[in-house]
């Protein structure tokens, strides 16, 4: 046994002289050896090479000039750290930068180590370089554990950095809590501000720490600005955080008006508000109110500041569109969004809701005083423009009314803010000038802007794709004005009125204007409305996920990509298109310009039945016998979502189609001319058939027409039994138009009734007594209305077809409130028509309305 155990023991001794490696005599090639040691706590390896050697502990190696220690004390090796102090290292040794052992220690969260560098006396006020203690860094990284085991060695909880900041600025900065509240409670001072004057507040705002900053305010944390006198409230709104905000204002309620303040101020940006707002918006139906109250009053503020001639035009507008933007970004998410097709809010409905928009009736009512003073200046002088003075200066001295339009005494100011004395005063100024601005140079912009503002008011309370009729209404009141404003100033289109994009029936009535300017300049008009608030400025982009990628066949290019693009998602489709065909590896908008004209050409291929070219050979329209192509829906429903893409993308396409049928993409009824695009020869007889009296030149026609059906020509009748009724002197204007002559009673028995509403009630009996009231002409403008066709087809209404096949005409009830108009659904043939008290004001409202837009005001 003894033999065994003295062998044991020669074999250990052997074993470790083997392992030991004596260190180089030089400290620069020593520290390298044992810096992978300590790093790896390798104590007893350290140990044994240490106890025969001569290093130097505290030799200070490397760029930052650390010692071992630095390096035990930021890995968190404690058995080393406690070897090399026990050696003789220095636990307040600084490196280049200042830091001590302490400093990486408290940096890691080393705990242990910070413990044992504090029993070998580590000085836990030291600073590095920058002014950083211990406690700085424990409170950066929000290590309160320890912090607790440090501040009682500290002497000073508020020693500053180099940019005058404590531990608790720090701690606030990165939202630490508890780290906060462990400083509050060992003595941090909680106003104290850095060498910019920002406080701990400051630093919780300005990185949106909402908890952190709920407990500076609840221990008495005072609002202060910084030296530039940047407050933080300012901070939270610049960074969007409503949640800071609303935290800030229940501690000051008076900031709640700051933050409306700010909608004016250019240099916020739109979307922090919008974020800030829409949060505190959310947070009950009072607040919500609250919020757009204050923001229509501002609103309003702003816009009779836009009204008075003696404001400055740029910034008054920008900041009154700002203003409204924002407001109708707000209702739009508020707790009861619009959505059964009521002009709400606008029409006398005396929810709370409706009454946010009352400050903004006084703009609108000054808005409104303009354009009839205007109107009435223009008509009395019979010309498009008038002297300003002659339009202000309606008295006989200064202390007389401002405004005396059409003999009215009442018009005694043009705004709220506007009284007689500055009307005088900017009366006189314009006076003076030598070249004498009549009104409508001085006006237009001023009062478009105003306009615009008034549309994403109006806007904003109806469904998405509904003009709202108070707004159709107002159009066409004021349409002299309107018009000589854009004919004065055409810019005026563009800049204020994007209403004209939105609503082909008030497009209509500025076409003419519109199509005189450049092609150019319309093409960006449309763009940036189109654009408009999308995320992603660069409309094509590659998709980042495979998925996204549209893989087609060249083979079966059509019927491939049909498939996939019906699959696809939308949102991401008008984002941004990648195209690869199958087999090959190309990708890029090269692929993607290649995959729109290969689709444009096979979109009109005869094979597939969709289209038929015009005499010309130029342009297409829908082939009437389509159906002979089992897949035609779809391949229409996938045509026009190329089409559609291809104009979102600005991607060129190769087809061309007629007038007659952009006429019906739009919604704008089509009469016998259009037949020109499709052949202008026909067009040509048919022109001469209205000049002149074929009373006696025998043309034997009849209305019917013959059409090709793959080869077979069949006679289709125009009406029923056309096919024996001769064209006359009489009767040829029925041949271009159809069927004028609409038979009430026909269409009062295929009418149909929904959402409350019975053929007895006392509502619908009036409607049809009106209708029977009504000339002809306001029938067919009726018909247009409802349907989007001013004709009744072959058969009587019975025959009346909707967006998927046979739909009768439909009247839907709609709760009744002041002033509202009729509207319609087209392509379900549908009336929706108010609750009216009485047969009066439902005829008054009715002709408003077909007189207005007798397009209809829903393109459902």
């Amino acid at each position: 046994m003894e033999r065994a155990m003295e062998q044991l023991n020669r074999l250990t001794r052997s074993l470790r002289r083997a392992r030991t490696v004596e260190l180089p005599e030089d400290n620069e090639t020593a520290v390298y050896t044992l810096m992978p040691m300590v790093m790896a706590d390798q104590h007893r390896s350290v140990s044994e090479l240490l106890s025969n050697s001569k290093f130097d502990v505290n030799y200070a190696f490397g760029r930052v000039k650390r010692s071992l220690l630095h390096i035990a004390a930021n890995c968190g090796s404690v058995e080393c750290l406690v070897l090399l102090l026990k050696k003789g290292a220095n636990p307040n040794y600084q490196d280049i930068s200042g830091c001590t052992p302490l400093h990486l220690a408290a940096r890691n969260g080393q705990k242990k180590c910070m413990s044992k560098l504090l029993e070998y006396s580590a000085d836990v006020n030291i600073c590095n370089n920058e002014g950083l203690t211990a406690i700085h860094w424990l409170a950066v990284n929000g290590r309160t554990e320890l912090l607790h085991d440090l501040v009682q060695h500290v002497n000073n909880v508020d020693v500053e950095d180099a940019m005058g900041q404590t531990a608790l600025h720090v701690a606030c900065q990165n939202g630490h809590k508890t780290t906060v509240q462990c400083l509050l409670d060992n003595g941090a001072d909680i106003n104290r501000p850095n060498v910019s004057g920002a406080t701990p507040l400051y630093f919780a705002c300005s990185h949106g720490q909402r908890d952190t900053a709920q407990i500076l305010l609840m221990r008495g944390a005072k609002y202060l600005p910084d030296k530039n006198g940047v407050t933080p409230l300012d901070l939270c709104v610049q960074g969007g955080y409503g949640e800071t905000c609303e935290i800030l204002i229940q501690h000051h309620p008076r900031l709640f008006q700051a933050i409306i303040q700010m909608t004016q101020n250019e240099e916020l940006r739109e979307n922090m508000l919008r974020q800030v707002l829409e949060h505190l918006s959310q947070q009950s139906e009072s607040q919500y109110l609250k919020i757009l109250t204050s923001l229509a009053e501002v609103a309003t503020t702003n816009g009779h500041k836009l009204l008075s001639l003696s404001s400055n035009y740029e910034a008054q507008m920008k900041s009154l569109l700002r203003i409204v933007r924002i407001f109708c970004h707000v209702f739009r998410i508020g707790p009861s969004s619009p959505n059964n097709g009521n002009d709400m809010g606008y029409n006398g409905n005396k929810t709370p809701r409706s009454q946010v928009f009352k400050p903004l009736e006084l703009l609108w009512h000054s808005l409104d005083e303009w354009l009839v003073l205007i109107a009435t200046e223009l008509m009395k002088n019979k010309r498009d423009s008038a002297n300003i003075t002659s339009i202000l200066l309606k008295q006989k001295g200064p202390n007389q009314p401002a405004f005396n339009a059409a003999g009215t005494e009442s018009r005694e100011k043009l705004s709220t803010d506007t009284g007689d004395s500055k009307a005088y005063e900017v009366a006189r100024k314009q006076e003076a000038c030598a070249d004498c601005q009549d009104v409508i140079s001085v006006t237009a912009n001023r009062l478009s802007a105003v306009i615009q503002a008034f549309y994403m008011c109006c806007s904003c309370q109806m469904p998405q794709g509904m003009t709202s009729p108070r707004f159709i209404e107002f159009v066409c009141k004021h349409d002299n004005v309107l018009k000589c404003f854009v004919n004065r100033n055409p810019k005026i289109i563009f800049d204020h009125f994007h209403f004209l994009l939105e609503c082909p029936e008030l497009m209509s009535r500025f076409m003419h204007i519109i199509k005189a300017q450049p092609f150019k300049d319309r093409c960006e008009w449309f763009y940036e409305h189109l654009h408009s608030g999308q995320p992603d400025s660069d409309m094509v982009h590659r998709p980042v996920n495979e998925n996204d990628i549209l893989l087609v066949h060249r083979d079966s290019i059509f019927r491939s990509s049909c498939e996939v693009v019906s699959k696809a998602n939308c949102a991401k489709l008008k984002q941004g298109i990648a195209v690869r065909f199958h087999g090959e590896e190309g990708m890029g908008q090269g692929v993607v310009r290649e995959w729109f004209d290969i689709l444009s050409n096979e979109i009109v291929n005869p094979d597939y039945a969709l289209f038929t070219q015009s005499a010309d050979g130029t342009t297409f329209q829908p082939n009437s016998n389509s159906s002979v192509n089992p897949d035609h829906l779809n391949y229409f429903r996938f045509a026009g979502q190329i089409l559609g893409l291809a104009l979102n993308h600005r991607q060129l396409v190769n087809i061309y189609f007629t007038r007659s049928f952009y006429k019906h993409i739009l919604g704008i009824p089509v009469n016998y001319q259009d037949v020109a695009s499709i052949d202008p020869e026909y067009a040509k007889n048919l022109q001469w058939i209205l000049d002149n009296d074929i009373s006696d030149l025998g043309l034997e026609l009849t209305f019917s027409v013959e059409t090709d059906v793959f080869g077979a020509m069949e006679e289709v009748p125009l009406k029923p039994g056309g096919a024996s009724i001769l064209v006359t002197q009489d009767n040829k204007e029925l041949l271009l138009s159809g069927m004028p002559e609409i038979d009430v009673s026909d269409w009062i028995k295929n009418t149909e009734y929904t959402s409350g509403y019975e053929r007895e009630d006392p509502v619908i009996q009036w409607f049809w007594d009106v209708v029977e009231e009504l000339t002809q002409e306001e029938r067919v403008l009726l018909l247009q209305f409802v349907t989007g066709s001013s004709r009744v087809p072959h058969g009587g209404f019975a025959h009346i077809m909707g967006g998927s096949g046979l739909q009768n005409f439909t009247i839907a009830a709609v709760p009744y409130t002041r002033n509202l108009l009729p509207t319609s659904s087209t392509c379900i043939n549908m009336l929706k028509l108010p609750e009216y008290p009485n047969k009066e004001i439902l005829k008054n409202r009715l002709l408003v309305a077909l007189h207005c837009g007798s397009y209809g005001y829903t393109m459902a």
